[in-house]
């Protein structure tokens, strides 16, 4: 901004402190306007037609006649053929000049940041079928005052093409302040005419331009607010209680095609898949009960994780009931999140885990291990797709995305990892380990067998120092060489 205005010569000593001084980049706009290259406007017009002099005079408000004045500046040649055409040109200088002004913009956005309304009412015509938004077809409340979640309804009202929505103030009291910092003469002749470019510059350039300034501003407030709330269920929800090294069976629940059983040893490891179909009849029915008891037999199972998806509670109960049936005491049916078990089981990561397993069987896995260990799992999603937060398609994506990878990789160093177990997606969430680590102590640790030590992760092609320093407090090692290194006291 310092550059293009020194380019124009125009910049000066009190202009630049200004500009240093700016706290913020509204501001910093504001003091920019009217250096800024524009395109071909109703004052620039007038300019070309040499009226740019009697604009100074009905700003300065002279007591001299405006006709008197006008009269000087008609010139048939310029396409100004006489003083009501002299007059209107240099009105829209004026209004121009107006709406540049810093203080004027300045105090306009205030007014309607802190005492705008908010109004949104349906389109025309109105939707013949129910909408989600009804309840802000005759909608009213202070900018200022609307909660993030309301503002962000109404935001996607307008862009289903179902809302119109304005923000409005009474103009009266704004249009008196703005006369008294242009300095309104009310005994000059010229009065009436600063009056109606204010007027004209309030409307025509000033209001709809702080309108979208204050919405986009309100916009971003919302988005703040709606990432912060996402981010902090996600971080509940990552930092669970996890049920620890005890064997699971995952229950993935479906109607139609089964629910479909997955079991798993104490680490996670998937051994045996079977399907069970509880809602298909009374035979099928107790052909599952007995699946049932054939698993808990053969594994043992500390628990039966269900997830809470279609039909979860109808399989929760009926699981309970068949280990009551089977006078089976020490099993616990847990019914656990499933949100984004879908999106796992289709993903990259789990076709690299479970190449030659069905999609549905995957999903099952992924419930029981989030039931084990809810970090070691869920950071394998993307966090959008777990569904603890608001609007979360309408914020800001990048404002989001880095809200949400900075609650998944604190809540990771938090709780630290255990180096011998811990999955690819998991190692990439340790401070200071990337991808390209994450891969190269995987197939480390494959090929040498499990660490005994922190310390020997430096052998491990491409782990500096820096990243020994920045990684090793985080990871944990049971059972290693050194028994501090299953404490997050750093090595060195």
């Amino acid at each position: 901004v310092l550059n293009s205005i020194s380019e124009q010569g125009k910049l000066t000593d009190e202009l630049t402190e200004k500009i240093r001084c700016c706290a913020t980049k509204t501001a910093l706009e504001d003091l920019y306007l009217p250096y800024k290259p524009k395109r071909r406007t109703r004052a620039s017009v007038a300019r070309e037609k040499g009226l740019e002099p009697l604009a100074e005079i009905i700003l300065s408000q002279s007591y001299e006649k405006p006709e008197s004045a006008a009269e000087r500046f008609i010139d048939q040649t310029k396409g100004v053929n006489d003083v009501s055409e002299a007059l209107a040109g240099a009105r829209d200088i004026v209004a121009e000049i107006v709406a540049e002004n810093a203080e004027v913009r300045g105090m306009v956005r205030k007014a309607f940041a802190d005492e705008g309304v908010i109004v949104s009412e349906a389109v025309e015509p109105r939707p013949a079928e129910p909408t989600k938004f009804e309840q802000y077809y005759d909608f009213k409340e202070k900018a200022s005052q609307i909660p993030s979640h309301r503002f962000l309804a109404i935001r996607r009202g307008q862009a289903e093409g179902v809302l119109k929505v304005r923000l409005t103030f009474d103009s009266k009291t704004l249009l008196l302040r703005i006369a008294e910092i242009c300095k309104k003469d009310v005994a000059s002749p010229f009065a009436d005419n600063l009056q109606a470019a204010i007027d004209d510059s309030f409307k025509r350039l000033i209001a709809p331009s702080v309108e979208i300034d204050v919405l986009v501003e309100m916009k971003l407030k919302a988005d703040r607010a709606a990432v912060e709330i996402f981010a902090r269920n996600l971080r509940n929800l990552l930092l669970q209680s996890p049920l620890g090294s005890k064997s699971v069976i995952g229950v993935d629940p479906g109607l139609r095609t089964g629910c479909k059983c997955a079991a798993l040893d104490a680490t996670g490891k998937f051994l045996e898949t079977r399907t069970i179909y509880p809602s298909q009849g009374e035979r099928k029915a107790i052909e599952a009960k007995v699946e049932i008891c054939k698993m808990v037999a053969k594994y043992r199972p500390y628990a039966f994780a269900v997830g809470n998806g279609t039909g979860g509670r109808d399989t929760e109960t009926f699981v309970r009931s068949a280990l009551r049936e089977a006078n089976v005491k020490d099993v616990h049916v847990i019914s656990v999140n499933e949100s984004g078990a879908s999106v796992y089981s289709a993903s990259e990561v789990a076709r690299e885990e479970f190449p030659g397993l069905d999609l549905t069987i995957r999903g099952a896995v992924s419930i029981g291990r989030r039931l084990q260990d809810p970090l070691a799992e869920l950071v394998k999603i993307d966090p959008k797709a777990i569904g603890v937060g608001q609007y979360q398609h309408d914020v800001h994506q990048p404002l989001l995305a880095a809200k949400l990878d900075e609650v998944v990789v604190s809540c990771v160093n938090h709780v630290g990892v255990e180096l011998n177990t811990a999955s690819y997606p998991l190692l990439t969430r340790v401070s200071g380990i990337g991808p390209a680590v994450a891969k190269r102590l995987i197939s480390y640790r494959d090929e040498k067998g499990a660490f005994t030590s922190r310390s020997q992760i430096c052998k491990v092609p491409g782990l500096g120092p820096k990243t020994f320093e920045q990684a090793a407090g985080f990871l944990r090692i049971r059972g290693g060489l050194n028994p501090l290194d299953a404490s997050a006291v750093h090595p060195e």
